[in-house]
């Protein structure tokens, strides 16, 4: 995070432009400016971890499989190259070097594979996560040092027993539950603040309003300038 700039989020890229997920829709956010961009990470049948954030492939690429059914070679073969590995994905990045990685974990299971991936591409400086408490406490598990982000969409705040077990280092809100006295109590706990995700000019001013720390989007460009 900038001193005193809110860090603008790419939400799977920027998938107005471009398929979500893929190598072109994170070139696309990172080509807007984007400071990071979040990227789901699911497992193939061989254990890859890949860029999906549906457990099957019907939604982006039209066929009604369970991701978890098919390897890799399978995966790549029906959507003729389209979903990238995590790999691939930190190779890219690493071309924006101010730019980092938010890798959002909707199955724990892929956790501890997306962990050692991260380390093995050298990309641990610039990589951090996302995810529900389950999704946290396994990345953790794998990785004392992780950087995390605690995304939560509930009006009662997170209970103090997982707060203490997960150790984020963010509170990751549902940008409609965001008000500027949650932030103000979450950074007098020690926490930094990420908002998700909101593509309105006037939601992402009032977001700056409160005093967040980071925004999820998927409009990079004008959420930057709105902020």
């Amino acid at each position: 995070m900038r001193a005193g700039r809110v860090t603008v989020i790419g939400h799977r890229g920027a998938p107005y432009d471009h398929r979500e997920n893929t190598l072109a829709s994170l070139r696309a956010a990172l080509e807007a400016g984007a400071d990071a961009v979040e990227i789901d990470v699911r497992l193939t049948a061989d254990r890859v971890p890949v860029l999906l954030h549906d457990p099957t492939l019907e939604r982006l690429w039209g066929h009604d499989r369970r991701l978890s059914s098919l390897t890799y070679s399978q995966v790549d073969e029906v959507t003729a190259g389209g979903v990238p590995t995590l790999r691939d994905a930190l190779a890219l990045t690493a071309g924006y070097p101010a730019a980092r990685a938010l890798v959002d974990l909707p199955d724990p299971a892929a956790a501890r594979a997306a962990v050692t991936e991260v380390h093995e591409s050298g990309a641990a400086d610039r990589a951090y996560y996302c995810g529900g408490g389950r999704s946290m406490l396994a990345v953790r598990a794998a990785d004392p040092a992780a950087e995390l982000a605690l995304s939560w969409s509930r009006t009662a705040p997170p209970r103090p027993e997982l707060l203490a077990r997960v150790r984020p280092r963010w509170l990751n809100y549902h940008f409609g539950l965001v008000t500027r006295d949650l932030v103000e109590r979450a950074h007098g706990d020690g926490y930094l603040f990420a908002a998700w995700t909101t593509d309105t000019l006037r939601a992402a001013r009032r977001l700056g309003r409160a005093g967040v720390d980071a925004v999820t989007t998927n409009r990079v460009a004008a959420v930057r300038a709105a902020l």
